[in-house]
């Protein structure tokens, strides 16, 4: 077992993306065989890029105001507590429309 804070792990920026970073929290780091979970912070009007993937993947919101982009193509408010589960090959965006971070755990199949 390992317990630690969140921000003992460095962030990292999102490759290609102003305004967003990373922290890679569980996952490689402890050995975890199956499953990421990352910590992901979107600054005030920035955005991840709209885009898919073969995997899911489930989303809680801690703090911040935001959009995501559902299924139908429309933007769908985002605050803390609330949950987000992308299916595979969905279209996908977060946006920040708020005026503080918004931050979100998001876990994923591991990578490796």
């Amino acid at each position: 077992m390992r317990t630690f804070h969140y921000t003992d792990v460095a962030p990292t920026p999102a490759p290609g993306l102003e305004g967003v970073t990373l922290r890679w929290v569980l996952g490689e780091n402890v050995g975890a065989p199956h499953f990421a979970m990352r910590v992901i912070d979107v600054e005030p009007g920035a955005a991840t890029e709209h885009h898919a993937h073969d995997w899911e993947h489930e989303v809680y919101v801690i703090t911040g105001e935001g959009a995501v982009l559902d299924p139908e193509g429309r933007e769908t408010p985002i605050g803390p507590g609330t949950c987000v589960y992308v299916a595979p090959n969905e279209v996908h965006r977060f946006a920040n429309t708020g005026r503080e971070v918004l931050r979100f755990i998001c876990v994923i199949p591991n990578p490796a």
